[in-house]
């Protein structure tokens, strides 16, 4: 379901294969904070998960691919028998879901072709109706035209997002040719009551989409055409994110985006592109191509209140390929978000897919590596990861300051290895703005790391830089800081800033 193209499908995999192994190391380390749990599964349950969804009483709902919701009554279990969970199949004859969510008193999600609400009315436990909650495109029986969502934000609008179509649509019987297939590549919203209407262009494959702590609303998109890297975005009306393919549609009628479908400069970078294509907005935050990441899938901000760990109203990120789950720290400035990727959690038993929170604090985690390769034991799953109370030493957060970045820890630093500037080294790079497939690092510069002023608690350390570039993911490297108590080393030294401006 997260396609990407086979294109050098064997050497990339192998690389992806070597660093999971030279990540191997971090494997205890991480499992002595965030433990996995994977759920045994009934015998003869494909559970390529989907789409996840608590319900108001604890229970979780899971969307599968091949066109069912099933709910599991005790998601807190921890037995290892599969006998000890309570499975019962609540929806059957959906159009390959991607995405369940709880809204209103009922689940919805998103088939190919429609928004679904599935509802219990006589209270079984089975739903008894099937509603057409949204609509407005249409399907031709092309492969890519995945649909995904829905998400709910806070004034009860509704947001799906649509695949583009890559080749062309299976010939069908009885089917003319005539059928226009409209906003593939676009998020749609619908007000409540309303229609459903397109609001950004410019997507390949956004199988992510969820909401921040503030309540609007984010995708993250596949590495492929125009997309040198997975990114997270930022959705709202009239936006443009950079996929050209989508501005097809954008002299439509309905279209908040008329007067783009310029054809690009070439030979231009994405820094360049936010000057150069008209409409265009870079992403909130770059994931760099095998450094964190291949293939960017779900969207869950933690709103636990503190269960789940140090990282509350941070975005989680999972990953297809390398089968693990990033997290995002992100801030507003000059009126756009941005922000930084770190290394989370890695070693799930298949392709990560979405994530959700048990009332417990708890993540559960779908998986399935239907399409693609993906580092990993099984081939589809269900795992449970559970904060186990001890405190990581971690960046908490990389906030951008007018002459450098400001970085807050969950753990109190060793003032001599964290003042130093030879504990820190940082680069920043581009990436080129194509319709070939994929890019490489681009226009790469040192940047120099003047001083490193650590706070009187030890809790945050101001890095003074020379050579920051608006436009440039800002990696960084922090494998000399050890923390005050213990003198460990971060558990994961490395962050990746997207600087796409410079506060003043």
């Amino acid at each position: 379901m997260v396609n990407l193209f086979k294109k050098n499908r064997v050497k990339r995999f192998v690389s992806i294969l070597m660093l999971g192994m030279a990540w191997g190391k971090l494997q205890a380390d991480e499992s002595d904070y965030y433990q996995l749990m994977p759920y045994p599964l009934p015998q003869g349950l494909k559970m390529e998960a989907s789409g996840l969804a608590v319900l108001p009483d604890g229970r979780l709902a899971v969307a599968i691919r091949k066109g069912e919701v099933w709910i599991l009554e005790n998601p807190t279990e921890t037995s290892k028998e599969a006998k000890d969970y309570k499975w019962k199949r609540f929806a059957a004859g959906l159009h390959e879901p991607l995405g369940l969510t709880w809204h209103d008193g009922a689940l919805y999600t998103t088939q190919r072709s429609e928004v679904t609400r599935l509802q219990d009315s006589d209270g079984d436990g089975v739903a008894d109706v099937y509603l057409t909650a949204a609509k407005g495109w249409a399907v031709s029986g092309n492969y890519h035209e995945y649909a995904y969502g829905p998400v709910f934000d806070p004034k009860g609008n509704m947001w799906i997002t649509l695949n583009i179509n890559i080749g062309s649509g299976q010939k069908m019987t009885g089917f003319k040719g005539t059928e226009k297939y409209h906003w593939r590549g676009w998020s749609m919203m619908q007000k409540p009551g309303g229609k459903l209407k397109p609001m950004s262009a410019g997507m390949r494959s956004p199988f992510g989409i969820g909401t921040n702590a503030s309540g609007d609303v984010f995708a993250t998109d596949q590495q492929g055409n125009w997309w040198a890297a997975g990114p997270l975005i930022h959705l709202r009306k009239g936006v443009f994110h950079g996929h050209q393919d989508s501005l097809r549609d954008a002299e439509r009628l309905e279209s908040p985006l008329k007067g783009l479908a310029v054809k690009p400069p070439k030979g231009i970078t994405t820094a360049q592109a936010v000057k150069q294509v008209k409409g265009y907005v870079p992403p909130a935050v770059w994931f760099p191509y095998n450094k964190i990441g291949n293939s960017t899938t779900g969207i869950r901000c933690d709103r636990t209140g503190g269960k789940f760990g140090p990282f509350e109203n941070q975005l989680f990120i999972g990953e297809f390929t390398m089968s693990f789950i990033s997290r995002v720290f992100l801030e507003k400035v000059k009126g756009e978000y941005q922000g930084a990727c770190f290394h989370f959690r890695k070693g799930m038993q298949s392709a990560v897919l979405q994530m959700e929170y048990l009332q417990d604090g708890s993540m559960v985690i779908g998986e399935s590596n239907r399409g693609w390769n993906s580092l990993g034991t099984r081939s589809y799953g269900l795992e449970r990861l559970v904060w186990t109370g001890k405190m990581p030493f971690e960046i908490k957060t990389m906030e951008a300051q007018p002459k450098g970045f400001r970085l807050t820890f969950t753990k109190p630093v060793d003032m001599k290895t964290a003042g130093s500037v030879k504990s820190y080294a940082m680069s920043s790079y581009t990436y080129p703005y194509q319709q070939a497939y994929g890019g490489d690092e681009l226009d790469t510069k040192q940047v120099k790391i003047v001083s490193a002023e650590v706070s009187e608690d030890g809790m945050n350390v101001l890095l003074l830089c020379e050579g920051l570039r608006e436009g440039y993911v800002h990696e960084l490297h922090t494998e000399g800081v050890k923390a005050k108590d213990g003198g460990l080393h971060l558990l994961h030294p490395e962050a990746f800033y997207t600087l796409n401006a410079i506060p003043e």
